[in-house]
């Protein structure tokens, strides 16, 4: 991430910055005059520059126009009035939306689909502002007058409608954070483009409840366990070979020598008064 000086850079130096920073974030760029022909990102991101200086300047219709002809050229819906800064890259493009209050810091990376829309019909501040290094992921929704922290990473298809703090990563509908802090995704050096690498917040909890269920299930066997052994405690003698409980009549299980088991006893007797009626 390079070090921004304290002097704004002129327009040239933007456009400069903003082609050259595709090659850091995409590996199929391999010229500047390929990026400049066939990047609509870098298409939008350009009549943007030149819209949102008329915008500065009070030439509001033009500036509109012109947001509007960027539009229908590069499916890439930049209002001139949003603050955009140095080093902005949009992957792909298609179906990107950005509100006229939005503010995007330095060496933000948005993919396809994603919008930074409003909550609000109220003419202030109404769209959100994403910090330095932030990544977004394909079709997320990113709504309302909040703040994505530097460095932190939004999901695909996420929609996220609360504060995002520093190096955090948000996913799911609604946006939740998946990682505690300290455990931020802080790079030293460069931009993180892992943002396949996200964590599955329902997964975990599935996870969780049937490791609690599991324990459930292991106390509930303890307990009848111990409520049996209790009950057959107290008794004495042997095991009964007719009923397989533990009698106190000393004799009983002596009196049954048969060491077959009730159902074999069954089974037998039945096959063979089965034979006797078929000889009769």
């Amino acid at each position: 991430m390079a070090a921004d000086s304290a002097v704004p850079p002129g327009l040239v130096r933007l456009i400069r910055e903003d082609v050259l920073c595709v090659f850091d974030r995409d590996p199929a760029a391999r010229t500047v005059w390929e990026v400049l022909t066939c990047y609509p990102g870098i298409h939008a991101l350009i009549a943007h520059r030149l819209s949102h200086a008329l915008w500065k300047r009070g030439f509001r219709w033009p500036a509109r126009f012109l947001s509007y002809l960027s539009r229908a050229v590069t499916n890439i819906d930049i209002h001139p009035g949003a603050r955009i800064g140095r080093r902005f890259f949009i992957d792909h493009g298609a179906g990107v939306v950005i509100g006229e209050t939005a503010e995007v810091g330095n060496d933000v990376t948005l993919y396809h689909g994603v919008t930074l829309g409003g909550t609000s019909w109220n003419k202030g501040k109404r769209h959100p502002t994403l910090g330095d290094g932030v990544l977004v992921g394909s079709g997320a929704k990113i709504l309302g007058p909040i703040t994505v922290g530097a460095n932190a990473r939004v999901g695909a298809n996420s929609v996220v409608t609360k504060e995002v703090p520093d190096g955090m990563t948000v996913v799911g509908i609604p946006g939740r954070l998946v990682r505690p802090a300290g455990q931020g995704r802080n790079r030293q050096d460069g931009i993180d483009l892992d943002h396949h690498l996200m964590p599955d917040p329902v997964g975990k909890a599935i996870s969780c409840l049937i490791d609690h269920i599991n324990r459930i299930e292991a106390r509930l066997e303890a307990h009848a366990s111990a409520e049996e052994a209790e009950r057959l405690g107290h008794l004495t003698g042997v095991v009964c070979n007719s009923c397989g409980n533990i009698c106190d009549q000393e004799d009983c299980g002596a009196a049954d020598l048969d060491p077959r088991t009730p159902l074999e006893r069954a089974v037998e007797a039945a096959v063979n008064a089965a034979s006797l009626k078929q000889t009769h």
